[in-house]
């Protein structure tokens, strides 16, 4: 049993890894974005995949699984992005069912604005992860 102990401890002390650098990267970036540009990494997240889609816009459930949010989160996370004006919802033409969320003008201005900061502050603590040898297997994949 010992060498399946030391699997099980390996894929858990791994685990435990990715959620340390995961953490490390969120705070930082939250605070960053919060600071210089009113946004959640959430926030910033969902205008980056939907800025990324042909037509700027996505159906709510596909944006869930892309931000890995439940439906219900994302629903609300979209709510107060369109109340900043950030993003609009309509409904898909072809399924009147389904509900695409948009990227507006000021959306895209403030995701222009906010992406160096991101761009940045995800380098800077990538290259500090890189300089821990309990992180650095993990930031060099990333990076």
């Amino acid at each position: 049993m010992p060498l399946a102990d030391d699997a099980v401890e390996a894929r858990a002390q791994g685990w435990r890894t990715l959620a340390a650098l995961h953490a490390k990267i969120e705070d930082r970036l939250e605070k960053a974005l919060e600071k210089g540009h009113g946004l959640s990494v959430s926030e910033y997240t969902v205008l980056d995949v939907l800025a990324r889609q042909d037509g700027w816009h996505m159906r709510m459930q596909q944006l869930a699984r892309a931000v890995v949010l439940s439906q219900s989160a994302t629903t609300r996370l979209v709510t107060r992005l369109e109340k900043r004006g950030l993003l609009k919802r309509y409904l898909c033409e072809d399924d009147r069912r389904g509900i695409y969320s948009e990227v507006t003008p000021d959306g895209r201005d403030l995701l222009a604005q906010a992406g160096p900061t991101h761009d940045t502050v995800l380098k800077e603590v990538l290259a500090e992860a890189a300089g821990q040898p309990e992180l650095a297997p993990l930031a060099a994949v990333i990076a």
